[in-house]
């Protein structure tokens, strides 16, 4: 668990976080807690229940500002509030709409699209999904090709996006679209639309991946008409959105409170399996292991929150980018430590309910495989780490 020790927490922000911590005991229902817990991809009425919980408490999005609904925590008050969610096997809630979408809409978006979607948002009332990647447009997104045609007061928008994450859940789609294909820079001629999910001509078809689980999705636009007043901020300037956007996301790859979770778990993982008859945590070699996972989450922590708190000097894109490189290098390496302290007992991909656990010799077995095998997306999604490492020499270094 999260201690006053661990970030140099004051009384107040020691205080702060008992309230979260008894906040989630008595407000988080079991079942919700044990899935989450397993490893499983969240359901959507999870996700739903559970932000409309934090909705009712006030807590729904920590880091907007008040006047659209935010709580005006420090950095610091969101980071505990994030550890102590995942320390206790909250689900996540939607990214999409909380953590990306909804900051562009009350930032860039007109009062009509701010009143439209932002309290539905934080309710929880609708999902969002991303529509950024195609088959050929992935770490280079400039190169997308989906098109959107100005007729009168609409858009017609024809083309194919993938990886689409929790597509099959959305009721929205925020999307970049190509509405000038003779652009001199092909990221001039790129804009934002948010789109009905339900709009005919909206299909959407099922990803399994090697976890074989389904999270992700493609998404096909066959003359799909969007109204115009659907478009985020000018013209063929959606690129300056996006990247506002992803700075977001490679921020939130940092994937901390995972971190500390994974490591809680992992030692009592260790504290428990047999190793020649003693503890895997009395192994020299593992413990030595462990100890130098546990300092690189100390120093992402640190830089996590120097970013939080704006005392970071680079430039804020290249420390997104750091904080994904990071942060997705970590979490592939606490999940293979977590496949290698269980050993064969590893191999289920997940326990469909509690009498499924027996024989896998730790209760943490089931979902570990799964979860080993889904991050190795970590380093990919978001922009690639390699890319990431380009734009970190660019802006940083000038290279």
């Amino acid at each position: 668990m999260l201690s006053s020790t661990s970030l140099n927490l004051t009384p107040e922000d020691d205080a702060f976080r008992l309230e979260v911590r008894d906040f989630l005991r008595t407000s988080l229902p079991s079942d919700m807690r044990e899935r989450t817990a397993r490893g499983f991809h969240p359901l959507r009425e999870d996700m739903q229940k559970w932000q409309s919980t934090l909705h009712d408490r006030g807590w729904a999005a920590p880091h907007w500002p008040k006047e659209y609904g935010g709580t005006g925590w420090t950095p610091l008050q969101r980071l505990i509030f994030e550890i102590e969610c995942y320390e206790h096997y909250a689900p996540p809630v939607s990214v999409f709409g909380i953590g990306l979408i909804g900051p562009i809409i009350f930032t860039f978006g007109t009062t009509e699209q701010k009143q439209r979607y932002l309290p539905k948002i934080l309710s929880g009332e609708e999902f969002w999904c991303q529509g950024y990647s195609e088959p050929n447009s992935g770490s280079d997104l400039a190169s997308l090709k989906t098109s959107a045609v100005r007729e009168e007061d609409v858009y017609i928008v024809n083309g194919h996006k993938i990886w689409t994450t929790e597509a099959h859940y959305a009721d929205l789609i925020f999307c970049l679209v190509r509405t000038d294909p003779a652009a001199s820079k092909v990221q001039n001629g790129i804009s934002m639309l948010l789109i009905d999910m339900q709009l005919p001509g909206v299909t959407v078809k099922p990803i399994i991946t090697q976890d074989m689980g389904h999270s992700i999705n493609e998404v096909f636009f066959e003359n799909v008409r969007v109204p115009a007043t659907c478009r985020i901020g000018e013209e063929n300037s959606g690129w300056t959105y996006a990247k506002v956007l992803l700075n977001g996301e490679r921020t939130g790859s940092a994937r901390l409170p995972r971190a500390r979770q994974d490591l809680r778990r992992l030692k009592s993982i260790s504290d428990q399996v047999q190793d020649g008859g003693a503890p895997l945590s009395a192994n020299p070699d593992f413990a030595q292991q462990i100890a130098l996972a546990e300092i690189e989450i100390s120093a992402l922590e640190a830089m996590v929150y120097r970013v939080l708190n704006g005392s970071v000097q680079q430039d804020a894109t290249a420390a997104a980018s750091m904080l994904k490189v990071r942060g997705s290098e970590v979490g592939q390496r606490l999940s293979e430590l977590w496949m290698e302290a269980l050993g064969p007992h590893a191999l289920p991909l997940f326990a469909r309910d509690k009498r499924a656990n027996d024989g896998y010799g730790h209760r943490s077995a089931p979902g570990a495989a799964a979860t080993f095998l889904y991050r190795r997306t970590l380093t990919i999604y978001g922009g690639s780490n390699e890319i990431q490492r380009n734009i970190i020499a660019k802006r940083s270094f000038g290279l």
